[in-house]
This record gives structure tokens, C-alpha cells and sequence, in this order.
């Protein structure tokens, strides 16, 4: 489906302008011409790439960029398929569904090491009451996610089934977050596959309980096994070749971006991103958010071979046919981590 790029300058219903044009100050320093990047959602766990755009660092490359929040990773996908974006920013399974969908994509760049939205969260009055009180108490329960086949379907057909439950949830897609929070906090539903701002919602308003919590790395560890990636920046696997002076540029930058993030409080980072991009959420919640995320983030950039893998085993007959999987999508043809590693010079 082609989309109109722009339908989406708008304010969205966080209050903050969905696309966030170039920094007028560094103008000037335009060489490679200019490039829009979607954002599947606003949220601090796309901090590097508002502090690219915010310290001028996508300049300083010789990049114009406007910071686009598409709204989702399928609308990512369809902009980036339809040539309305350059680059996006979503789910890492979006890149592989992409390329399986008939249009080759490359995974550029990691953002971290963990599904920060696999959490689980449980109305407190179940949690409370004793009924539920870890995954496997869910059976004869219903779990809301985005969508069938969506990654946080995924997520939860995963987790339930290391708990050994998934054939006794009910599995209920609602459309997006601010529908599952809320029907969780109202008691349509008992639990839902939850973010970290759904997270920290439940926690300060009291409604709500952690079942699955993927901050604790031993509680992620005993599901998944080790590092995973969720979410990466990806590009058409045609720009590799006809632009990769372009996404070098970009993975220099967010490499530097990456390094803020790293070396910087939660409250440094909220105070950088907040204007323009989060203005719309409470301040505290954002640098609670970010306490989170700097446990999940990925400071290297580095997509490896066995997170990679451990994905595509994840995806592997719940979204795809394995044999599909390792034929089409292995990580040899979908991952290039020389951007990044000669951004770092790690030869």
C-alpha cells in the first residue's frame, strides 16, 4: 500500500509532532543530500536517534535527516518497500518478514539486546488474589497483543510456550498499546504482552502486576536463552548498493549517538530527547523508561550471528517456515555489520 509521507506530520495523541524536521542550524553542512527515517512509535527506546538529531551528528555526516514517527512497523515496512522512507527503525523480525514478503531488506544496525516489549503484565487484583502469579498460571486466561502474527504475538506465543501454556491462552489481538493497557487496567482482559512505558504506567497508577519482566536479565535468560536482537535499523537491500556512502553516514552517526547513551545518566538523556520528541509524556516517566532501556541497549551496535539466529528460531514455525527462514533469509544475506564496525574501526 503506498502512504502519502505527508499524512503523517501530525501531532499524535502524545502530543509530540510525528515528524520532526532537519535542524535548520546545520543546513549548511548538507553533502549527501537528505533522507527520512521512520520510527515505528515515539518512545525512549529510540533515544540515539533523537540525540543524532538533536546534537547534529547526522549533519556533522553530511546528512539531511527528518525523524519521522510512521506508527508502527508494518507502516514502516510498506514506506520503506515504496520507497517513502530510506531507513526505519522497528522490530528486527519486520526486516525478515519484509525480505520474505519479496522485498530484500538488510538489518544495518542494532539497538539492543532484548524484546524490551515481551514483558507480561497481570491485573493486580488476579496477581494479588495468588491466581496468577507467574506464566503458567495463565492457563484458561487470555493475553491481549497488537495482532496475529505481530511481534508481540510472537513474544507471547513464545514465552507461553516455554511455560508450557500456550495451547491453554487465548491469544487476543486489540490493534495497539493504548488498547491493551486499557484492557488490562479494565478488567477485559487479564494480562497483556506490555512495554515499558505500559510497564511503568501499571506500576505508578497500581493496576498492575510484572509476570515477565525482561529488565531481569536471569528471568530473560531462563526463556530465551541469551541476547536477542529487537529492534534494528534496517534499509532495502538495493541502497546497500547504490547508497552505501548514505548509510554509512547514518550508522556514524547513531554509533555516536550510541556513545551518549552510554556514558550519560537517564536524566542527562531525558533532558536531551524530551523537546521535541517526548514532550508529550510525563519527564519522570521517560527517565524511568530510560533506567530500563540501559539494560537492554545494545552499546556496541553489533548485531551477532547467535542473537540473529536465536531470532530466526523464534520466528521459526510460528511465523515463517524454517526451511523458508534458512534459504531466504540466513544471516549472511540479512545482516551487514561493516557500517557499524567501520564506524567503530574494528576493521
Amino acid at each position: 500500500m503506498i502512504m502519502n509521507r505527508r499524512g503523517f506530520l501530525r501531532i499524535t495523541s502524545a502530543g509530540t509532532l510525528a515528524l520532526i524536521p532537519p535542524s535548520p542550524a546545520y543546513a549548511q553542512a548538507k553533502k549527501l543530500g537528505k533522507i527520512e527515517y521512520g520510527l515505528a512509535s515515539l518512545d525512549p527506546i529510540y533515544s540515539a536517534a533523537y540525540i543524532a538529531h538533536k546534537k547534529g551528528l547526522f549533519a556533522e555526516e553530511g546528512l539531511e535527516v527528518e525523524v519521522l514517527n510512521s506508527q508502527s512497523g508494518p507502516r514502516s515496512k510498506q514506506m520503506l518497500a515504496a520507497g517513502q522512507l530510506f531507513v526505519t527503525t522497528t522490530g528486527c523480525n519486520d526486516a525478515i518478514a519484509l525480505t520474505l514478503a519479496g522485498k530484500a531488506s538488510t538489518l544495518v544496525l542494532g539497538f539492543d539486546n532484548r524484546v524490551a516489549f515481551a514483558n507480561i503484565l497481570v491485573h493486580k487484583d488476579l496477581y494479588d488474589s495468588g491466581k496468577v502469579r507467574k506464566v503458567a498460571d495463565l492457563a484458561g486466561q487470555t493475553i491481549a497483543v497488537t495482532q496475529p502474527q505481530a511481534a508481540t504475538w510472537l513474544m507471547a506465543v513464545y514465552i507461553l510456550e516455554r511455560a508450557g501454556v500456550k495451547d491453554k491462552v487465548e491469544i487476543k489481538g486489540l490493534g495497539d498499546f493504548a488498547t491493551m493497557m486499557g484492557a488490562v487496567k479494565t478488567k477485559q482482559v487479564p494480562a497483556t504482552i506490555a512495554t515499558v512505558s505500559m510497564v511503568d504506567a501499571a506500576k505508578e497508577e497500581g493496576w498492575g502486576r510484572l509476570l515477565f519482566d525482561v529488565s531481569d536479565a536471569k528471568v530473560w535468560d531462563s526463556v530465551f536463552g541469551g541476547e536477542l536482537p529487537g529492534v534494528g535499523a534496517y534499509v532495502l537491500a538495493e541502497s546497500v548498493k547504490k547508497r552505501p556512502e548514505v548509510i554509512q553516514a547514518f550508522a556514524n552517526a547513531m554509533v555516536k549517538a550510541t556513545d551518549v547513551l552510554k556514558t550519560s545518566s537517564p536524566e542527562a538523556i531525558a533532558d536531551l530527547v524530551y523537546e521535541p520528541f517526548l514532550s508529550g509524556f510525563p519527564k519522570a516517566s521517560v527517565v524511568r523508561g530510560i533506567n530500563v532501556y540501559k539494560q537492554t541497549w545494545n552499546f556496541t551496535n553489533l548485531i551477532s550471528k547467535d542473537g540473529y539466529d536465536r531470532l530466526i528460531g523464534i520466528m521459526a514455525g510460528r511465523q515463517a517456515p524454517e526451511a523458508d527462514l534458512k534459504k531466504t533469509t540466513p544471516y549472511e544475506t540479512m545482516v551487514d555489520m561493516s557500517f557499524v564496525k567501520k564506524a567503530r574501526n574494528l576493521g
